[in-house]
């Protein structure tokens, strides 16, 4: 009786298998949608391009830029997550915006989080630990033109076995010096899903 529970067990180990393969982001995407009704990586590619062909075509914004005669540059606050997961990949899509708004060549990017250690560097050199020539000068920082911000929210509405996930990226572009809003835009991403009663 053991080992014919051995040999059982043995055949069950034996026909449970694993199998890997690279695919190209279209098949990911696909593939993920199979698996999950979260938000994913294609989603976040999808709603940047979103943004930045809205931007294009915003009047206020391109007569700023027009006006403005060069590059602005842009501070970039983080978009914050307003949705219920705790675990949704925010760091993710801010990244994304920096890359994206870097490759435009629209902007000249004031990054936030290197301000601290900037800061820190500056002041090492000035405390006579670095030779006075080649030392950088406190008050030489560029001030940012921009600030952008906004939040990611999610409505789910579920009703048997059946869920609709309604996500929002809502951005909005203001002048810092003069407190005025130069561009405001939204990006929607649908996921719809069913779960049978015996599972997915």
């Amino acid at each position: 009786m053991r080992i014919l529970m051995l040999l059982s067990l043995v055949l069950l180990m034996g026909c449970s298998s694993f199998k890997a393969k690279r695919v190209d982001a279209d098949e990911a995407d696909e593939k993920a949608l199979e698996i999950t009704d979260k938000w994913v990586m294609r989603d976040t590619e999808n709603v940047v391009q979103s943004i930045l062909k809205q931007m294009k075509r915003h009047k206020t914004f391109q007569r700023y830029l027009r006006q403005k005669g060069e590059a602005p540059k842009l501070f970039v606050a983080e978009v914050q997550n307003n949705t219920s997961n705790a675990y949704f990949p925010v760091d993710d899509l801010n990244d994304e915006l920096l890359n994206e708004f870097s490759m435009s060549g629209d902007f000249i990017l004031i990054d936030e989080k290197a301000r601290q250690r900037l800061l820190k560097e500056i002041k090492y050199q000035n405390d006579g630990m670095v030779d006075p020539r080649e030392a950088k000068m406190v008050g030489k920082q560029a001030g940012a033109d921009l600030l952008i911000f906004g939040n990611i929210r999610m409505k789910p509405e579920t009703r048997k076995g059946k869920t609709i996930k309604q996500y929002s990226v809502n951005l909005r572009m203001t002048n810092i010096e003069r407190g005025t809003e130069v561009w405001r835009g939204r990006a929607k991403v649908n996921k719809y899903s069913e779960q049978s009663s015996s599972g997915w």
